[in-house]
């Protein structure tokens, strides 16, 4: 075969030049590249790529130094690393877009799972199977070729070891002028040093995730109410009623961006009038969500266990504990019945144990025969009137406890289910023409402003749902507890949204909300701009004890 390519090379010498200047430039152009990729979309631009690495000039002077074998070697594992550096940093991209934070190297790649379920959900198993394809393809293919890559510029250095000096020389020097006198070129420093900074970042995010790993351990083992009694636990909700419930994605921009916040304002405002003629109140302030754009059951459990839980090493931790949830309290005094409806889950969930759940609804035993309508299984109201008729209209022995798990504001936020009468619900089936004449969600998920627009819809279904639930539905003993679990994701929020997420308690006994009189939370289902913010762990210790719960610490 070398001998047919050398005939070919002989054959046609300018065509063999032309197509080995062209590799060349290629391969330099992947490696440059490489060394310059962001590890952000909003830092993604041509511009970011005219700038001087020193990794190459490093790199190049390195190469030149060693021996054939040596080099060779050299290349092959430095363009190996080049190529996983860049996955890291196209995984980032994904990451910081959707759930606000980078990937985490020993923590996330279950989560690649979740993000395959998401796209199937979203855009269909095909589009699913061959993103899945590509994804493993280019994890396969980069590294690969960025190490050949590396190896023919090594060559082509080694070739022309004179001038390759020279040229090192010359670029190292201008790279540490312009880095000692700050130059900039299109408001970036021209010399660069991205990928060191990257690598430096992952180690330091390894040995962080190491260290956080066994001091989080020792932390979830402290619990202020961790050995309390049932008998001194919420004794200020006897006799209540008490559902909390979580709105997917409900966060503070859904009440401040010009272009969501005038629906969503006037869907609270409607509740709030609905909810005063039918004898209730409210009192609403703002959580500090541990997640933002998506992974809620981190929000979820923050919420409930009063700890930070902002990763899987954290959630796992806790849920393989005896920390004690807020739903678990419940169950511990004997006083309620501990009930959880979670139409998001589609698989065995053994987090029901930590929760403390006597009976959890998942979303294939709530009776549903309808459309799904993309990541939701099913429509909120269906979810809470399916709700009404398995527990909370029932007749019981005890009080309930319920935890409730609203879907349809879940990404991508097409196509949205629309309000019909609590009457004509049935088992879901007067969704299906609902859902076919829907947005289609490849032409949402990826325009800002359809997104926005949708994301605004989808919150004020959610609302409407709750709210005429509780004023059709709710008792003089009901309590609602509602809120959300993180910020929708930056391309609604943008990049600098805050992770804060409302929170609001609802009841007609005018004695539940007297207990939290000292939080200055506003009045009404809307938190006001400058209602106290609390970090999401917090809730928990706060409600136990304004509802009458006395602190028994447990743990070392």
């Amino acid at each position: 075969m070398v001998r047919a390519v050398r005939e070919r090379r002989t054959r046609y010498p300018l065509a063999a030049r032309v197509l080995g200047v062209s590799v060349t430039v290629l391969a330099a152009l992947l490696v440059l590249g490489s060394l310059l990729l962001p590890n952000t979309l909003a830092e993604l631009s041509a511009t970011r790529f005219l700038r001087l690495p020193g990794e190459a000039v490093i790199g190049a002077a390195l190469l030149l130094a060693l021996p054939r074998r040596a080099r060779i070697a050299a290349a092959v594992l430095s363009g190996t690393a080049l190529g996983v550096l860049t996955l890291l940093n196209l995984l980032d991209m994904g990451f910081r877009e959707y759930l606000g934070r980078g990937f985490n190297p020993i923590l996330d790649w279950g989560l690649l799972d979740d993000a395959q379920a998401f796209v199937a959900d979203a855009m269909g198993g095909t589009t699913a199977a061959l993103a899945a394809v590509g994804a493993v393809v280019l994890a396969l293919l980069l590294p690969l070729l960025t190490a050949l890559a590396t190896v023919r510029l090594a060559r082509l250095l080694a070739a022309h070891r004179t001038r390759a000096t020279r040229g090192a020389l010359a670029t190292g020097t201008v790279w540490i002028t312009c880095s000692a006198l700050g130059v900039q070129l299109f408001g970036a420093p021209l010399a660069a040093d991205r990928a060191a900074d990257m690598v430096k970042g992952q180690v330091e995010l390894t040995r962080d995730t190491l260290r956080d790993e066994a001091a989080f351990a020792e932390e979830a083992k402290r619990d202020t109410f961790g050995a309390t009694p049932g008998d001194q636990l919420l004794t200020g909700l006897r006799g209540k009623d008490v559902i909390f419930t979580f709105i997917e994605s409900y966060g503070r921009s859904a009440l401040e961006d010009p272009l969501i916040a005038p629906g969503v304002g006037r869907t609270l405002e409607a509740g709030n009038e609905a909810l005063a003629e039918a004898g209730y109140r409210a009192r609403s302030g703002w959580l500090t969500s541990s997640t933002f754009g998506g992974g809620s059951w981190l929000g979820h459990s923050t919420f409930m266990s009063g700890l930070w839980i902002d990763s899987q090493q954290r959630y796992r931790t806790v849920m393989a504990g005896d920390h004690l949830s807020l739903t678990k309290a419940f169950g511990r005094t004997g006083a309620w019945d501990t009930v959880g409806v979670m139409p998001g889950v589609q698989k065995a969930w053994p987090e029901a144990e930590f929760y403390g759940l006597d009976n959890v609804y998942n979303a294939f035993e709530l009776g549903y025969r309808g459309p799904k309508f993309s990541w939701s299984t099913m429509p909120d109201q269906y979810t809470l009137e399916a709700f009404q008729r398995l527990e909370h209209g029932r007749e019981r022995d005890r009080d309930l406890m319920a935890a409730v798990i609203l879907t349809s504001s879940h990404q991508p936020w097409a196509p949205i289910p629309g309000m019909v009468g609590w009457d004509e619900l049935g088992d879901g089936r007067i969704f299906g023409p609902m859902e076919k004449a829907g947005e289609d969600p490849a032409d949402v998920i990826a325009d800002t402003t359809r997104s926005r627009e949708e994301y605004g819809k989808s919150v004020e279904y959610s609302l409407t749902s709750l709210t005429q639930w509780l004023e059709r539905y709710g008792q003089d003993d009901t309590v609602l507890v509602f809120l959300g679990d993180h910020q929708p994701r930056s391309r609604v929020t943008g990049l600098r949204a805050s992770r804060d997420v409302p929170v609001t308690i609802v009841a007609k006994d005018p004695q539940v909300l007297d207990r939290i009189d000292d939080w200055d939370w506003s009045e009404g289902l809307r938190p006001a701009q400058d209602a106290p913010v609390w970090r999401m762990d917090a809730f928990r210790d706060r409600f136990l004890t304004a509802y009458g719960s006395t602190p028994h610490p447990s743990g070392p």
